[in-house]
């Protein structure tokens, strides 16, 4: 039986290669889980659970695989070392899966950590609409790799709303749009609707409007339809690929 360990750091950066110079493909957010493929000095070869993911990460103390009972419903939520708002020892990003052990004044624990209850949602919990928060996301900045309030990157913006609501979604453009397969026509557009271009995608918030973390602007921006598409044009020469329906 394959043996999986969960990511109990903010976020844990994955590799294309055993070196810190190499690119960063992905990120773990906190409760990713993941097998070991390979231990070869202080690195580690793995298989992200959730999206089956493939790249190098550094060697750090992970703890095995434990189901999580919450997950952070906003931006980022605030980590307390006691139940009061007195000292702050981290923030995990939106979609962190953890394990609640128990409630004190509206706060919940996992490992030696508390969390208020309102940051959270039972990990069961799923939004009618997907794409429902995805706003909170505007101007965080660009990252290529990234999956965080610090910083992400197009198809993160997507994968994140589908693994949140316990919804399988590839992590590359790339492979997403061979997975939706409902192709709609740019007049048809609608909200939530997936924009693709080669090596970019942004989602639909209504038949006028789109969000996406945008390279060029180095950030998370909301932009006008047709103007993105002129000016993607314009400034790579690329069409739209594909506009997927889910």
């Amino acid at each position: 039986m394959k043996k999986y360990y969960s990511n109990n750091f903010n976020d844990t950066k994955v590799f294309k290669k055993m070196s810190i110079n190499s690119e960063i493909v992905t990120q773990m957010i906190y409760g990713d889980s993941f097998s070991i493929i390979i231990k070869k000095n202080e690195w580690l070869k793995i298989r992200i659970k959730e999206d089956g993911y493939i790249g190098f990460i550094k060697k750090k103390n992970f703890i095995p695989y434990d189901k999580a009972t919450h997950k952070v419903c906003k931006l980022f939520a605030n980590i307390y070392k006691y139940p009061n708002n007195s000292k702050i020892n981290k923030k995990l990003t939106y979609g962190s899966k953890i394990k609640i052990k128990n409630i004190k004044l509206n706060f919940g624990k996992f490992e030696n950590n508390w969390v208020k209850m309102d940051c959270i949602k039972l990990i069961s919990h799923e939004n009618k609409n997907i794409f429902s928060k995805i706003k909170i996301f505007k101007d965080v900045k660009y990252f290529w790799g990234g999956k965080t309030y610090k910083g992400l990157d197009c198809s993160a913006l997507v994968q994140l709303f589908f693994n949140y609501n316990n919804r399988y979604c590839p992590r590359d453009a790339k492979d997403q749009i061979k997975y939706f397969k409902k192709n709609i026509k740019l007049k048809n557009i609608k909200k939530n609707d997936i924009i693709y271009w080669k090596g970019h995608v942004a989602v639909a918030l209504s038949k006028t409007k789109l969000i996406h973390a945008y390279g060029p602007r180095k950030k998370t921006l909301i932009m006008n339809i047709q103007k993105t598409i002129r000016l993607i044009k314009k400034t790579t020469n690329l069409d739209v690929s594909f506009i997927k329906r889910i």
